[in-house]
């Protein structure tokens, strides 16, 4: 089966409704001080999705651009989401209510500071209504109880899982990476931060469509190698019916790689690496991580360099999903 080529994958996503939440593309840019800190290698470069101009940026805004359009074309009134309390995707929900002159609603587990900070702040700024749950176990079940309670009372909502992380929401994705070779040649190796797992199902969908060799290496920010290869399986499957493409095509092609050796002691707790990886970051190069998601991506990457598991001739894109936000929590 012939791949297609970046302008006939571009065609078909256009036909998908979409929501111009910002202009693109995001930058790329060599990280040469980076690379000489960490002892060479590698060319190493970084797509800065954390530039992203609404919301305050990250990935989860190229996921809602195609999710928050099919919430409008059904006449939705309300988005419902859920996260942490610090979740960026919660945050980019709320921006985009805000935008779309919509309720939103968001289920977040954890506790209520006595002043809110960060992604917290920016929610209640944004006029989302926040309802806190114990677990990350309640908030689907809650979502759902809400959802069906202002059916009751004659609203619209529209259910939005965690991270926007659905074949729908993947897209964003799949259009990141037309976008990103209209700048560049593919990069031999994509490392980023996932957890939700739709950026790396549309990355890995992308390379498989277009024919591409690039590895995507996916930085796990929480759960099991094995249970999230899974979620990004299942999530890929599920893109063929909104581009109208050959499933076939999506069954073979870059692989779900993903590392969860540096979650360290669980999700959002920094560890020595990530510690590390986000103060170079900022004294190298003047760029912000997070320390929940990408900290921990970048730790991975300059542990790869280190232990020589790229060659010098190889160029690693490393893809800054934002969340920087985090700092300030």
């Amino acid at each position: 089966m012939r791949p297609v080529t970046p302008s006939a994958l571009g065609d078909a996503l256009a036909r998908v409704a979409s929501l111009p939440l910002a202009p693109y593309p995001t930058p790329v840019q060599s990280l040469g001080r980076l690379s000489a800190a960490i002892g060479g290698g590698p060319r190493l470069f970084i797509k800065r999705d954390d530039a992203i101009a609404f919301g305050f940026g990250g990935n989860k805004v190229r996921k809602l651009e195609f999710v928050a359009a099919r919430a409008q074309a059904e006449g939705a009134d309300t988005l419902i989401t859920a996260g942490a309390v610090q979740s960026n995707h919660a945050r980019v929900t709320a921006a985009v209510g805000a935008k779309l002159g919509m309720r939103a609603v968001l289920i977040v587990n954890g506790i209520a500071g006595p002043q809110a900070t960060a992604n917290a702040l920016l929610d209640a700024l944004l006029g989302a209504d926040i309802v806190y749950v114990g677990a990350r176990e309640e908030r689907a079940p809650k979502m759902r109880e809400i959802a069906d309670r202002l059916r009751r009372e004659g609203r619209r909502p529209f259910e939005i899982p965690i991270g926007a992380s659905t074949p729908l929401g993947a897209l964003g994705f799949v259009q990141a990476m037309v976008e990103l070779l209209d700048g560049m040649a593919a990069p031999d190796v994509i490392v980023h931060s996932t957890s939700s797992g739709g950026t790396q199902a549309g990355l890995v969908a992308a390379c498989r469509l277009l024919g591409l060799p690039t590895r995507v290496v996916g930085i796990s920010a929480d759960d099991p190698a094995a249970s999230m290869h899974e979620r990004v399986r299942a999530i890929v499957a599920g893109i063929p019916e909104w581009l109208d493409v050959d499933p076939e095509a999506l069954r073979r092609g870059t692989a779900i790689e993903i590392d969860d050796q540096f979650v360290g002691h669980g999700y959002g707790v920094p560890t020595d690496a990530s510690r590390e990886a986000l103060e170079l970051a900022a004294r190298t190069e003047a760029i912000f991580l997070d320390p929940t998601y990408t900290a921990k991506a970048m730790a991975g990457l300059i542990a790869y360099v280190r232990q020589q598991r790229f060659a010098e001739r190889q160029t690693v894109l490393f893809w800054h999903t934002g969340g920087q936000v985090g700092l300030f929590a």
